[in-house]
C-alpha cells in the first residue's frame, strides 16, 4: 500500500503521510508518560519509572500482536505478579478496560481527521473539531481490541464533520505500524487503571497490604 501511494502520488504523499505517523506517535508517548505517569504517581503513589519497567514485556506483546484482547492474559498475569494488582481487581478492570478503554484509538482518529481534512482542503471549525473529540471518544469505547478496526470507527468520526470517508485510504498504508503503538498505549492505560484502582481500594481498607516475607 505504501509502494502504491508512492508510486501514483510521488514523494510528496509519503512526506505527508511522514509528518502524519510523526504527530500521531509523539502524541502517543506524549500520553503514556505524561498521562499515565502522572496519575501513577499521584494517585498510586508509586515510581512511574518502575511501572514501565515492570510492565514493558506486555508492551512488546502488545506491539507485536496489535490486539488488547490477544495481550490481556499475558497483562493481567504481569499486573497480578509484578504490579501486585489483585487477582479480583485485575479480572475486572483489565477486561473492561480492553473493550472500552482505548486512548491510543481516540488519540489517532482526532489526528487522523484533522489530517485527511487538510488532504482535502477543508477547514475544521471550533466547533467540528469538538465534535471529532467527542465522536473520536465515543467511537473509541465501542472499539473492538483487534487489530485494525480503529480504521473502521474512523469512518464515523468522519462522517460526524462532513468528511469523505475514502479519505481513510490515505492512511491505509501505514496504519497498521500505528495500531502497534496504540495497542501497546492502550494496555498500559488498563494496567495503570487496575493500580489505581489498588490503592484506591486499600485507603478505604477493602483490600489489605501485602505484608512483607519474614525469611526465617
Amino acid at each position: 500500500m505504501i509502494a502504491t501511494s508512492i508510486g501514483s502520488q510521488g514523494w510528496n504523499a509519503i512526506k505527508a503521510m511522514g509528518l502524519y505517523m510523526i504527530v500521531v506517535i509523539l502524541a502517543l508517548v506524549i500520553h503514556t508518560i505524561v498521562t499515565y505517569g502522572s496519575t501513577i504517581a499521584l494517585f498510586a503513589k508509586r515510581n512511574p519509572i518502575t511501572f514501565f519497567n515492570d510492565f514493558s514485556e506486555v508492551m512488546i506483546v502488545a506491539f507485536s500482536t496489535s490486539s488488547s484482547n490477544a495481550t490481556l492474559p499475558v497483562s493481567m498475569d504481569v499486573a497480578q505478579r509484578k504490579l501486585k494488582v489483585p487477582k479480583p481487581i485485575s479480572s475486572f478492570v483489565q477486561p473492561l478496560g480492553a473493550t472500552i478503554n482505548m486512548d491510543g484509538t481516540a488519540i489517532m482518529q482526532g489526528v487522523a481527521t484533522i489530517f485527511i481534512a487538510q488532504v482535502y482542503g477543508v477547514e475544521l471549525t471550533i466547533p467540528q473539531l469538538l465534535m471529532v473529540v467527542l465522536t473520536a471518544v465515543l467511537a473509541s469505547v465501542g472499539t473492538a481490541g483487534v487489530p485494525g478496526v480503529g480504521l473502521i470507527m474512523l469512518a464515523m468520526v468522519l462522517q460526524s464533520v462532513n468528511l469523505p470517508v475514502a479519505g481513510i485510504a490515505s492512511i491505509l498504508g501505514i496504519d497498521r505500524l500505528l495500531d502497534m503503538i496504540r495497542t501497546a498505549v492502550n494496555t498500559t492505560g488498563d494496567a495503570a487503571c487496575a493500580v489505581i484502582v489498588t490503592e484506591t481500594e486499600k485507603k478505604h481498607g477493602n483490600i489489605e497490604a501485602p505484608h512483607p516475607e519474614v525469611s526465617v
